[in-house]
């Protein structure tokens, strides 16, 4: 089964849809709700609650940047009454989609007061020290006075980028953002009734879909498409990912041998306001990701905008940037290893970044064949599996990998949407390395992640070092869209929805919680609001009874009766081999980790609002989080040295 959690090169907002609406009708909607409710991991039928939701994603798909609608126009279907909630869910089963229409009415006649807000705006002088957090979480103004200072702020902040591009630049600019403003209106609001109505039936199919929870979507064709380029994981372009800040396109992160990463010119945490000389800022980020990507080995020109200096000497930079387009493989590097001395030894540091297969390579092949080969050139003394960042992958190869380090066992149980239970094992019985074992984890640290990291926990085969919980997703999901065998979009469009959850051998599932530390050691993204916890309409937290105990209960009694004896032999137990030690190993982290100016600097930076990068520069070293945890390895294996002289 391919459990996949793909990595993003670029952001991608839902606020635009197609110039050509999806091929939907009234009764293809209803079939398509029925299809993605029917599979679902825990919503079965439309509740009042459910439809509460989708009235909320509705109008965030028609104006998510609350410029447009407000309050109390909304507060119909921001606080419906019972009465309206039957309507709706009548509405579906009659196919008659009257309530989103009305929003979609409500929608046309606040469009023309946005023109005559917009017009006054240009008359008034820009505020200043306007920052773009002001411009996240926000609600619907309550006024049309509120409304008006919302948008002069919004334009005095891209005002702030455009001025770096010059004067005759800075007019064509505001003169896109216009442009840009009455496409976006014109592609929701359709050319005649028969469009409308197909633009509001894909409203619909989004906001009701994504009402389920944070990974059941809907795909109009053309997202359908993108969603195909991050599936087959491959593209051309220059290797960064991507946030928009209203005022420019903030870099956020840079791939491994990407264009981006190999000629040193970009840095994290620059901002794009123009490609090739085209503005970009007030742009949908689609259309200026489509301006950066281009054919292999062409040249972009990015003009950015770079903060220098510290404290009251910080002042920004304008920079002109050329880089040669190539192609870009999402996977990064799969596998990385490297051997740090110690003692008469070394210690294995395996950085893994997905859980891959393909007809040369496995994520677990290719740690066997590390750990194999090390074990014959040098003394291993310990390993460090580094899951930072490692999003999942091929949930079959997460099985394997755990298998690496324990005897036969269960490592992963699956309930699907009919409650079905599957248990996924280790059957070989023979580890590669039944030494000390740390597993690296972060809170990007996802999904198949999750389960190694939480099985070898369960099992006390390995201690869990990093930041104090993982990302904290425990579901599955499935796709209508294959791009193997079926890879043309539907005119209709794709959807993918959450089966079911994923559990490791202790009944628990990452969901939400995601794997909790055995040793807290911060690392870059401590501090960032990120995770499962942070999604809108997560799927609960839910947990199944332990199975250490193997009954093979979900095996056939045939294949049960043949596989138990051979089986039960040599079961991975329950370990509390590190138990003894977890006290005093805590402690002297905690104590280097506060004698250490280095790592309290560093800590002290994280801990910044406007702090969001995934790579650092700063304080002499490049990852404080992996130089603490490979000192907590090294405290492990003398503490287990001293106790076998004894």
């Amino acid at each position: 089964m391919l459990i996949r959690r793909f990595f993003l090169l670029f952001l991608l907002t839902a606020l635009f849809l197609d110039a050509k609406p999806p091929q939907l009708g009234p009764k293809d909607v209803k079939i398509k709700v029925e299809e993605i409710l029917k599979a679902h991991a825990s919503y079965k039928r439309l509740s009042p609650e459910l439809v509460q939701r989708a009235f909320q994603n509705y109008l965030e798909e028609l104006d998510g940047t609350k410029t447009y609608f407000l309050s109390s126009e909304v507060e119909e279907w921001i606080n419906p009454s019972e009465k309206t909630l039957q309507k709706a869910i009548d509405g579906f089963q009659n196919t008659d989609f009257t309530l989103f229409q009305e929003i979609h009415d409500v929608f046309s006649g606040v469009v023309d007061r946005r023109a005559v807000l917009e017009a006054a705006i240009e008359k008034q002088e820009n505020p200043s020290g306007v920052k773009s957090d002001e411009f996240k979480d926000l609600t619907w103004a309550a006024t049309v006075e509120e409304l008006e200072t919302r948008l002069l702020r919004i334009r005095a902040l891209q005002a702030e980028a455009a001025e770096k591009l010059g004067e005759e630049t800075k007019e064509k600019f505001f003169q896109r953002i216009h442009k840009r403003r009455l496409n976006r209106e014109a592609e929701l609001l359709g050319q005649n009734s028969d469009d409308r109505l197909k633009i509001t039936l894909s409203c619909v199919l989004k906001a009701c879909a994504s009402a389920l929870d944070a990974h059941t979507n809907y795909f109009t064709p053309s997202e359908a498409n993108q969603f195909m380029i991050q599936v087959q994981q491959r593209l051309f372009g220059i290797g960064a990912q991507l946030r928009d800040n209203l005022d420019g396109l903030t870099i956020i992160r840079i791939l491994e041998n990407s264009p981006a990463s190999q000629s040193n010119k970009v840095k994290i945490n620059d901002k794009i306001i123009a490609v090739d000389d085209e503005p970009i800022v007030g742009m949908d980020i689609t259309e200026a990701v489509d301006l950066i990507r281009g054919e292999k080995g062409t040249p972009v020109r990015l003009t950015i905008l770079r903060e220098v200096g510290e404290g009251e000497n910080r002042e920004v930079e304008k920079w002109e940037i050329e880089l040669i387009r190539n192609e870009v493989v999402l996977e990064e590097t799969r596998l990385d290893s490297s051997f740090e001395p110690y003692g008469d030894g070394v210690i294995a540091h395996l950085k893994l970044f997905s859980f891959y297969q393909d007809q040369k390579s496995s994520s677990a092949g290719d740690i066997r064949k590390v750990l194999e080969q090390a074990k014959k050139d040098q003394k291993l003394k310990g390993v460090i599996l580094d899951l930072r960042g490692n999003a999942g992958g091929l949930l079959t190869q997460a099985v394997s990998v755990t298998g690496l380090f324990i005897n036969k066992g269960i490592v992963c149980s699956i309930k699907d949407n009919t409650g079905k239970l599957q248990h996924l094992r280790e059957l070989e019985g023979k580890p590669v390395w039944d030494g000390p074992l740390v597993i690296l984890t972060n809170r990007a640290s996802a999904s198949a992640a999750e389960i190694v990291a939480q099985t070898l926990q369960d099992y006390g085969r390995g201690l869990v070092i990093g930041d104090s919980h993982t990302f904290g997703k425990g579901s599955f999901q499935t796709f209508t869209l294959d791009p193997v065998h079926n890879p043309k979009v539907n005119p209709q469009g794709e959807y993918k929805v959450t089966r079911g959850r994923y559990y490791t051998v202790s009944g628990k599932s990452p969901q939400l919680k995601g794997v909790q530390a055995n040793i807290v050691v911060p690392g870059l993204l401590s501090e960032i609001d990120i995770g499962e916890e942070f999604s809108k309409f997560p799927l609960d937290y839910d947990e199944i009874e332990p199975h250490f105990e193997d009954d093979l209960s979900d095996v056939t009694p045939f294949h049960r009766l043949q596989l138990g004896p051979m089986y039960k032999y040599n079961l991975q137990t329950r370990l509390s081999t590190y138990e003894p030690y977890m006290e005093t190993l805590r402690k002297n982290s905690q104590l280097r980790i506060e004698s250490n100016k280095n790592y309290q600097n560093f800590l002290s930076e994280i801990k910044k609002k406007n702090f969001d990068s995934e790579t650092i520069e700063l304080f002499g070293q490049s990852d404080l989080q992996f130089v603490e945890t490979l000192n907590a390895m090294k405290d492990l294996i003398f503490l287990l040295s001293c106790d076998e002289k004894r």
